[in-house]
């Protein structure tokens, strides 16, 4: 039989099978091609918010150190969506179903934290909308057919957490690097999420020692993160807990956020939060002196760097809101502290 030659079925009473040859001007099929202005005519549907400003639909990756509270943080966002209530303390969501596949913690651990989080079992609301599962299929072993089958019974599938990825990440394929191992395992996770429209959250932990970029600092390769619609990185350093946020559909920016009995809250925009809590600092510094005060004296008595300290003292004086006494000394004016204290404490 020829190279062009196909076989197309079997008679039982022939001695051969029945051939058709191939037509030699049959072309295969190619990718469709689409004109700019056909594009640019189409009407597309709104981006699909799960938490407006932070988690759009399509596939995102929440990435932390162990133990940051990571879990607390997806389970905020899925009693959220699951009552149509408040995530992070102040930002309302849509209500909607939510599947969440801890593989990390069974039934016992799950309900201490919701009744943790609502203050007592009396005051638990309807979590009907909210499914829990404690183990899954390796994403390659049936995983998108078992989340296709919760999507079809669900009313208003908005959101899956995936609680860890490590738990459902196929083994990799010896002649691929680890990036090619990575984007080839998530890319099926991220097509099922973009093609329904549907938020789907993967848990993740950071590299130690962090990156000077967030999305560097996930663990392993820069797959998942080219993978992933969007990433979440939950941090901690010196200056408190921050959440930062890059994606396709999200715009880039660092929250600063506050965790207490169980329950995120956003506070604001990190870099405001922060140079909130260094002026005051500063203005508590000069306050308490009986001298001027240089950004070096300033420096050792907060335990802030020298640089920061001068790169913000600049900024106040300029504002007026402390008083330049000599060339590279500083005064806080009695009234101008007290104005901006109360303003500060006012926006907290």
């Amino acid at each position: 039989m020829s190279a062009r030659e196909i076989v197309v079925d079997y008679e039982p009473e022939a001695a051969a099978p029945i051939v058709l040859a191939e037509h030699p001007n049959r072309r295969k099929a190619r990718p469709k091609r689409t004109s700019t202005n056909t594009i640019m005519a189409t009407v597309f549907d709104p981006i699909r918010w799960i938490v407006p400003g932070y988690l759009p639909e399509g596939f995102s990756v929440l990435a932390g150190r162990q133990k940051l509270g990571k879990t607390w943080l997806a389970m905020d966002w899925g009693l959220a969506v699951a009552t149509g209530g408040i995530a992070m303390g102040s930002i309302p969501v849509e209500c909607g179903d939510v599947l969440y596949i801890d593989l990390e913690n069974g039934p016992r651990r799950i309900q201490r934290r919701i009744v943790s989080l609502y203050n007592g079992a009396t005051h638990v609301p309807d979590l009907s909308r909210l499914e829990w599962q404690t183990e899954a299929p390796i994403l390659d072993k049936g995983l998108i057919d078992h989340l296709d089958d919760w999507r079809r019974t669900a009313a208003n599938p908005r959101l899956v957490v995936i609680d860890v990825l490590q738990r459902i990440k196929p083994m990799g394929n010896a002649t691929r690097n680890s990036y090619e191992n990575d984007y080839a395992a998530w890319a099926p996770l991220q097509s099922w999420a973009t093609l329904h429209g549907i938020g789907v959250v993967g848990l993740h932990h950071t590299k130690k020692g962090g990156a000077d970029d967030p999305l560097e600092a996930l663990s392993g390769s820069n797959g998942l993160s080219a993978t992933a619609d969007t990433t979440l990185v939950l941090d901690r350093n010196g200056d408190g807990i921050s959440l930062y946020v890059r994606g396709r559909d999200v715009d880039e920016k660092e929250s600063a956020l506050v965790f207490s009995a169980g329950a995120w809250t956003v506070t604001g925009d990190a870099v405001k939060v922060r140079m909130s809590s260094e002026r005051r600092a500063i203005l508590d510094a000069l306050e308490s002196a009986t001298e001027p005060l240089s950004p070096a004296d300033v420096a050792d008595l907060t335990g802030m760097s020298s640089q920061a300290v001068r790169q913000s003292m600049s900024r106040m004086a300029k504002a007026g809101e402390i008083t330049k006494a000599s060339r590279g000394m500083y005064l806080a004016p009695t009234e101008v502290s007290q104005s901006l204290s109360r303003h500060e404490r006012d926006d907290d």
